[in-house]
């Protein structure tokens, strides 16, 4: 950063919170970084978020509680907050505003980058379109995410969404020789425990120098959490268009960053929007989540993957409502499965991705993929159709058929979509799996499926050829 000090205010009006307010001088511009100089010599930065003929508004990170408003003066340094970038920071952990807290060195910057990005041009934009596999198989091969695409985690309090995103940073792949990959993880407002647990999930990973991670705790000011999703995907642009990279960024908790864009709002004492968050939060959301996408003459790609909690597993909140209809999708983690002891509790039914059609099939995962994935739900809706119907009037009174169904809905939940958190499937396992389960119904309800995959991929024709019995098969008798 250039040392070369633009304007200098002597005293300041007043102070809120993370905010402070000063008379504006000319040439400040939205987004400027000022330094505020305390009492005792102690230097603070801060941001230019607002800027009025008679007031300029600073967000000061580390906070105001000890400025002495006569004493203080701000320096704005005429630039805006950028943070520096390298390959080093590969395998590194770091805090909101990209400073090392792993013990090691600061790293040796490439570039300094302006943590506010520059949105992609639409005409240059590539649709996504090659799978990423995350080896879960809910994921995979049900809501399988694609290179550039935005696909957040819908989740509740209680809900294991740390525990699944530990488990994606470690497992996530791209499929294909040659291509590299790199996953960065942020970590928004969580507390000292979910910070020791992803630090130390990090560090016990074998895949931590594909890894950047960014913690930010509760206990840091407010204003470092609406930095942190910046700092990440600003990293991921540099690993991504500088070194063509595949960057997959999963961010925990989106609801923290939210809940501190509505108190600055109220702190600035802006008129709120539905349940006091502020008018523009759809907007602020989607200068986050579009730095998703590929571009056309670029080998790199940038995927999101941002977790959300619903407060009240609210999923018409609006936190989840907004992200909903800025990203291509969602996966919705269901609080009757979590009961059930089923992880990762995925509802299969509330959960979608809209560009899974683009990023599967032959080349890609395998030519049977999309068939089997529509078979799979079509058969677990109606299993839990007949759920619901023999509760009312008892399994007894179902058919052969219908109890066929309902058996296979809790194989589903229990061999498909539960499976160990250190457990890693590939995508031909996840579909040899769904196989299995289809096994178990009539083939001639398979109307999903071609022909041709079902003589290929069917466990009773695969069987023929090789004897045995699958293992689905196997389960249900033993159980």
């Amino acid at each position: 950063m250039t040392e070369l000090y633009v304007k200098e205010v002597r005293k300041a009006l007043s102070a809120k919170g993370s905010l402070l307010f000063v008379k504006p001088v000319p040439g400040i511009k939205y987004n400027e970084v000022a330094e505020v100089i305390l009492e005792s010599g102690e230097t603070r930065f801060g941001q230019v978020i607002d800027v009025s003929r008679d007031i300029a508004v600073l967000q000061v990170f580390g906070g105001v509680s000890e400025v002495n408003l006569k004493n203080a003066h701000v320096r704005f340094k005429g630039e805006v907050l950028r943070i520096p970038v390298s390959l080093d920071m590969l395998g590194r952990i770091f805090d909101g505003l990209a400073r090392p807290i792993d013990g090691g060195p600061p790293i040796v910057p490439e570039d300094w980058l302006d943590i506010n990005g520059a949105p992609i041009n639409p005409a240059v934009r590539e649709p996504p379109s090659e799978f990423i596999e995350t080896g879960i198989s809910a994921i995979d091969g049900l809501f399988s995410v694609v290179r550039g695409q935005k696909l957040p985690i819908f989740s509740g309090a209680g809900l294991p969404h740390n525990r699944i995103a530990a488990q994606i940073v470690r497992q996530a792949r791209v499929k294909g020789k040659g291509e590299r990959f790199a996953v960065i993880f942020a970590a928004i407002g969580v507390t000292y425990e979910e910070a020791y647990f992803f630090i130390e999930n990090l560090r016990k990973t074998g895949n931590i120098e594909n890894i950047v991670a960014f913690i930010n705790t509760a206990a840091s000011p407010v204003i470092e959490r609406i930095v942190v999703p910046r700092v990440a995907l600003t990293t991921a642009e540099f690993l991504a268009w500088r070194h063509g990279m595949h960057v997959l960024v999963v961010m925990t908790d989106m609801t923290n960053y939210c809940e501190a864009l509505r108190e600055l709002s109220a702190a600035r004492e802006e008129i709120p929007g539905r349940r006091g968050y502020p008018g523009y939060m759809y907007t602020d959301l989607a200068t986050i989540y579009e730095r998703a996408g590929r571009i056309q003459g670029m080998k790199g790609s940038v995927t999101q993957m941002p977790i959300l909690t619903m407060p009240n597993d609210d999923i018409t909140h609006p936190i989840p409502d907004l992200t909903g209809y800025i990203t291509e999708g969602q996966i919705v983690l269901s609080r009757d499965l979590h009961r059930k002891g089923v992880y990762p509790p995925v509802d299969a039914l509330l959960s979608l991705s809209r560009l899974m059609k683009d990023g599967v099939g032959p080349g890609k995962t395998r030519e049977d993929h999309y068939q089997v994935f529509m078979q799979l739900i079509a058969a677990y809706t109606e299993g839990q159709y007949l759920r619901e119907l023999s509760a009312i009037i008892g399994v007894e009174s179902l058919s052969e058929r219908d109890k066929k169904y309902l058996e296979y809905a809790e194989l589903f939940e229990r061999k498909f979509i539960n499976q160990g958190e250190f457990e890693r499937r590939t995508i031909e396992e996840t579909l040899d799996i769904g196989w299995e389960l289809l096994s178990t119904l009539p083939e001639e309800d398979l109307k999903l499926i071609s022909m041709e995959n079902i003589k290929k991929y069917h466990p009773k024709y695969r069987k023929a050829l090789k004897g045995g019995e699958t293992s689905v098969t196997a389960d249900v008798e033993g159980d």
